[in-house]
């Protein structure tokens, strides 16, 4: 009989080369997989990781699907290490998203110069607010986190359609769920003249930045990480748990509202029911596949955004079904979490 004990002593090395061992494995199992389909797994890798970057386009389009990705995780990040577990990014997303766009929509035609920033602050303020709902859920009736915030997700959704079908569909958009297209005054504008690559990449860097001081640097950054990791030390030492709860779920829900106003405000130029191919669930595995770290989150960006971009060459070139991208996802994240398993524990027999 085996049995999993925990390790005394976690090897360090190893936490940081399990997202090596996690995308070697992905790609071991990917190949079989393409080779099951009848297809040629290196003309398949080379379809799926190399041709969408043979071009300026394509890099454009790896930054524009990496940049919602790395802002949500390092939000997503945060909660993380206090082991306060959001799982509806993807929800807070499309209330900031709702909340930017409603400005956009309603003042984007004067073409005023606050219309743009003003967007940005009620997106972030609109995330924040979808995850303060389930920070009071948690701290007011100890309502588990990872089932409200969820939850929650799918109530954002029905917004998004309700608000599409009902008061802001567009008059003239032959009765699609969609609204009007915005104003250039409620655009980001385009930083390349032929790409669709914007200034919304600022507001990333400048997260990353944000983030990587408030990790380094903030006293209240250990406080979270010592509550995540030793919950007794942090009640002992007089560290607030409630001020962990809503600081982590709120500043998530920022950066999830933020992404959604980069998207509507970007390369999607509207609110309509797609305004997200499922960004807010991706980037928890973003997060960890970065090890939590502001830099790594944004080689994990990176690398999910290429599997996006990587999805849809598959199905032009290889008729792949959309799944494709799904699977490749998931593939990532079980290895990670298989290899994370190991590096906590070891498997011991014992008799029965």
């Amino acid at each position: 009989m085996h049995l999993l004990e925990p390790r005394a002593q976690p090897s360090q090395l190893m936490r940081w080369t399990a997202p090596l061992i996690a995308i070697a494995a992905t790609l071991l199992v990917g190949s079989v997989l393409f080779w099951a389909l009848g297809k040629s797994p290196l003309d398949s890798f080379h379809v799926f990781f190399v041709e969408p970057l043979t071009t300026g386009y394509g890099w454009s389009e790896l930054l524009i699907k990496a940049c919602p990705l790395i802002l949500i995780a390092q939000g997503l990040a945060i909660g993380f290490k206090a082991r306060i577990y959001n799982i509806g990014a993807e929800g807070q997303l499309i209330v900031g998203a709702l909340f930017g766009g409603g400005i956009g929509i309603a003042y984007g035609e004067t073409g005023a110069a606050w219309v743009l920033p003003a967007m940005v602050v009620a997106g972030a303020i609109g995330g924040a607010l979808w995850g303060a709902i389930p920070a009071l859920l948690k701290t007011r009736f100890n309502a588990e986190e990872t089932l409200t915030t969820l939850m929650l997700t799918y109530v954002a959704s029905h917004l998004l359609s309700y608000m599409m079908h009902g008061p802001w569909r567009d008059p003239e958009g032959m009765n699609f769920p969609q609204s009007i297209l915005f104003d250039d005054a409620a655009l980001f504008g385009l930083l390349v003249e032929g790409f669709r690559i914007n200034s919304s990449l600022w507001i990333v860097i400048f997260a990353v930045l944000a983030f990587w001081l408030f990790n380094a640097r903030s006293f209240l950054a250990y406080r979270l990480e010592v509550g995540g990791l030793a919950p007794a030390a942090a009640r002992y030492a007089g560290f607030p748990a409630k001020q962990t709860v809503w600081f982590s779920l709120v500043i998530s829900g920022l950066t999830a509202g933020l992404a959604g106003v980069g998207e509507v405000a970007g390369p999607v130029g509207q609110l309509n029911l797609n305004i997200s191919p499922g960004y807010g669930f991706a980037a928890i595995i973003v997060a960890y596949l970065g090890r939590l770290h502001p830099l790594g989150i944004v080689l994990a960006g990176t690398l999910m955004a290429l599997i996006y971009l990587g999805g849809e060459a598959a199905q032009l070139s290889l008729q792949m079904p959309a799944a494709i991208t799904g699977i490749f996802q998931g593939m990532l994240l079980f290895f990670l979490l298989g290899a994370d398993a190991f590096i906590d524990n070891r498997l011991r027999r014992r008799a029965r």
